[in-house]
């Protein structure tokens, strides 16, 4: 017989399973990359640079009659420099504290680094009874003779529940791990309506796209120093979309490098950011970006709190 879940029209039969599952790991291991397959849509930006993400980020996997997987992004635990590292790392912590299940991934192209060891160590302190899947992540970076020791040696030293190899660039093996997950979710009803995505709004998905625009173009420190703040979201006639978003950069030579040689590089990346968001809201935008100095930002908590970080 079916439960009525409380979302109107929705039924789930016996035995169907839901609850969070938390992405930890340090920065850049592919983390978001691994959530955007998990979800099957692009709910977090991607870049190569490190600590890309900076809020907590849902991401909801529907299984059709089986159960809901609620998968919870991080920001990568690392060594912190500024207070913007600082509330990272708690923002992490605070992640992996919600979840049901920990899903530790790491970058097997690499091994299992110094940094790995701390996050590993960071789980065990605060996982209870918990279950805690390992993921070896790029997989197809590495070569396959190198897996088998290292995914017998994490099961035999470091006590993790389960271990799934995947390649989340290419989906290798993804479905498999949520598969593992949901089997280690407990039984009831889901947690979402069951067209849930994520809960990353409108205002915070276009300052993320433009984030990630930006994150693709430029090297070295300047992308830990960017932010993007929404001014203005207005429609006008004709279905047009006005935006008005300041990048926060902090020193005047970062501002530079923003706006690029006669302005090809805030050109170059307003022309990108608008075209996936009239894709994402299918409709007219019209996007103007600003680049603003604000001095050590990463280290001013009021700026840090307008950011919602």
């Amino acid at each position: 017989m079916s439960e009525e879940t409380g979302f109107p029209g929705a039924t789930v039969p016996p035995g169907f399973r839901s609850g969070f599952a938390a992405l930890v790991g340090r920065a850049n291991v592919g983390k978001s990359t691994l959530l955007n397959r998990l979800v099957g849509a692009k709910v977090a930006i991607v870049s190569p640079v490190p600590q890309t993400t900076r809020n907590r980020i849902l991401g909801v996997a529907n299984l059709p009659g089986r159960g809901q997987v609620a998968f919870l992004d991080s920001p990568g635990l690392h060594r912190p420099q500024h207070n913007l590292g600082e509330r990272l790392n708690e923002t992490a912590r605070q992640v992996a504290g919600e979840a049901d299940v920990l899903v530790f991934v790491f970058d097997a192209s690499l091994g299992f680094g110094p940094g790995d060891e701390h996050v590993r160590g960071e789980i065990q302190q605060g996982r209870g009874s918990r279950p805690v899947i390992l993921v070896p992540n790029k997989v197809d970076q590495m070569n396959k003779g190198k897996l088998l020791p290292l995914i017998e040696q994490a099961t035999k030293e470091w006590g993790f529940d389960d271990v799934v190899p995947v390649s989340a660039l290419s989906g290798d093996n993804v479905v498999r791990l949520c598969e593992v997950v949901l089997s280690r979710l407990p039984e009831g009803p889901p947690l979402y309506p069951l067209d849930y995505v994520t809960d990353q709004g409108d205002r915070r998905m276009i300052t993320e796209i433009v984030r990630e625009k930006l994150l693709a173009r430029l090297r070295q420190e300047v992308p830990h120093a960017i932010a993007v703040v929404l001014d203005q979201l207005e429609p006008r006639p004709g279905g047009l979309l006005h935006i008005d978003a300041s990048i926060l950069v902090e020193r005047p030579t970062q501002k530079a490098i923003v706006i690029g040689k006669g302005g090809a590089m805030l050109k170059e990346v307003g022309t990108e950011a608008r075209k996936e968001l009239e894709e994402r809201l299918g409709t007219r935008v019209y996007l103007k970006l600003w680049v603003k100095v604000r001095e050590n930002w990463r280290d001013r908590d009021p700026i840090l709190h307008e950011l919602g970080l």
